[in-house]
């Protein structure tokens, strides 16, 4: 079930029904719970088992850690072994498992031993990168003294479960969403009308721009076998830099808009990541939830800056290379990581030869810099892209203008779209770089809001399109 269908929309309605009518809080909460192992359960019921092992198994070694906060290290430090061995199990069996195979293969081969994997059919559960993160920074807040063990079962499987977060994100931490369910949640008038809101501006970002817009000139380019030339490379790039933004950034807004009209509240996940200004500051605003995440429970644990200057980058770049890995069993995500790992060292290099810490003064070297940064997410984006090392070099290729005679593969409507919707992206987030769209919407006249909200409506449901997954789903 995703959030751009009609089931969805029959299922929220549904949803939003019975959190209004007047049943007890912890009805409510049952009901909410129910829900979102239905929401769940729409891709592969069998499923469900699984992410009921994961909750259960992080409820009990919370509350074990927590028990022996009394005891040595050594058997605290058991306990959350066992969590990170049965979360990191999980998917590493499920999403990692072929990838491992091949590996293996591919080295018994270089060594001379003929080793035929087995053919893999496991199917990847939906979702669980995200929520076997969500229970394990529990485990770890425990384990870490930072928050104590949630006292109801019920409010702890509902914090793993709750849909609007459940299968892409953003990545909850429990002192962000537990402490809403001890008291009675409703979303009042303006919530109701904000949350909506933003629902229909997810749904514009996902169907209309994503999908409709940008989706088909990227795959056009990304599925060429012969060379790519340099309109074609920089625009397929481009193009799919401004779809997996707006379908993710989409995914995430309705996400934030569907809990708000429950009455909850989800922290943002993006924050105008094209308008950065270097890369440090790239990853403050692109998957907030994620490169927080990384930060606070790989980053810092494995020293964070407080080593050698060699240790810090060290640090740096395992924390990328892990963090592209988990975004898919694939070589070229771990390209893509190690790329912004050797970006974030060569900037934390260059700010301290040029003792430079914030951004630089004037306007014009803010923006050069900043299209700087865009121009070089944009060539780690090919390879986040490419199915292959071949496919990214030959778009890589054809970016630096070494395919002259490549032949033109997107018509002139492609190059117009995909030039005005991109612009339109990256100009919007510059002016909004320091602002919020709650400080828009206030300074806006209700009138003209209310108008691009219908015309934005409008356009989704026009929009002609094959109902796609969020991109992110298959993380």
């Amino acid at each position: 079930m995703v959030f751009n269908s009609l089931t969805f929309l029959v299922f929220f309605a549904l949803v939003l029904v019975l959190h209004r009518l007047p049943f007890p809080w912890t009805a409510k909460k049952f009901n909410l719970l129910v829900a979102s192992y239905v929401f769940y359960a729409a891709w592969n019921p069998p499923f469900i088992l699984l992410l009921w092992a994961s909750t259960v198994v992080d409820w009990y070694i919370a509350r074990g850690i927590y028990a022996s906060r009394d005891k040595s290290r050594a058997v605290r430090r058991s306990w959350l072994v066992v969590s990170v061995a049965v979360n990191i199990g999980f998917i590493g069996f499920f999403k990692y498992g072929e990838f491992l195979l091949q590996n293996w293969q591919a080295l018994m081969q270089s060594v001379g031993v003929v080793w035929v994997a087995p053919e893999w059919d496991i199917v990847l559960p939906v979702g669980i990168s995200f929520y076997t993160f969500v229970t394990l920074s529990y485990t770890l807040d425990v384990y870490l003294g930072r928050s104590k063990p949630i006292g109801k079962f019920l409010d702890y499987a509902l914090f793993v479960t709750f849909f609007p977060h459940l299968v892409a994100g953003p990545i909850v931490r429990p002192t962000q969403l537990v402490p809403q369910f001890e008291t009675p949640k409703q979303a009042s008038r303006d919530a109701m009308l904000w949350g909506l809101g933003l629902i229909v501006l997810g749904l514009f970002e996902k169907v209309v721009l994503a999908d409709g817009g940008l989706a088909n000139a990227a795959d056009k380019v990304f599925a060429a076998t012969e060379p790519v030339g340099f309109v074609d490379a920089w625009l397929g790039t481009l193009a799919f830099s401004g779809q997996i933004f707006c379908d993710f950034a989409g995914y995430s807004t309705i996400a934030v808009g569907t809990a708000l009209c429950l009455g909850f509240g989800l922290p943002d996940n993006f924050r105008m990541p094209y308008a950065a200004i270097g890369f440090s500051d790239f990853w403050r605003r692109w998957h907030i939830s994620l490169s927080t995440w990384l930060r606070d429970y790989l980053y810092i644990p494995l020293g964070g800056n407080r080593g050698t200057e060699l240790r810090t980058y060290v640090n740096l770049m395992l924390t990328m290379l892990l963090g592209g890995l988990w975004h898919g069993a694939s070589w070229t995500f771990v390209a893509w990581g190690g790329l912004h790992g050797l970006y974030l060292a060569g900037e934390r290099w260059v700010r301290a030869k040029t003792g430079v810490t914030g951004d630089p003064a004037g306007l014009p070297n803010r923006l050069a810099l900043a299209l700087l940064t865009y121009a070089l997410v944009n060539v780690t984006w090919v390879f986040f892209r490419a199915e292959s090392f071949g496919g990214a070099a030959r778009i890589l290729e054809g970016m630096a203008g070494l395919a002259p005679e490549a032949k033109p593969i997107l018509a002139t409507m492609f190059v117009v779209k995909v030039a005005a919707i991109v612009t339109a992206i990256v100009v919007t987030q510059w002016l909004m770089r320091n602002r919020s769209l709650e400080d828009l919407v206030a300074r806006t006249p209700w009138w003209v809001t209310a108008v691009v909200c219908a015309a934005m409506l409008f356009a989704v449901t026009i929009t002609q399109g094959s109902g796609q997954a969020f991109i992110y789903f298959q993380f």
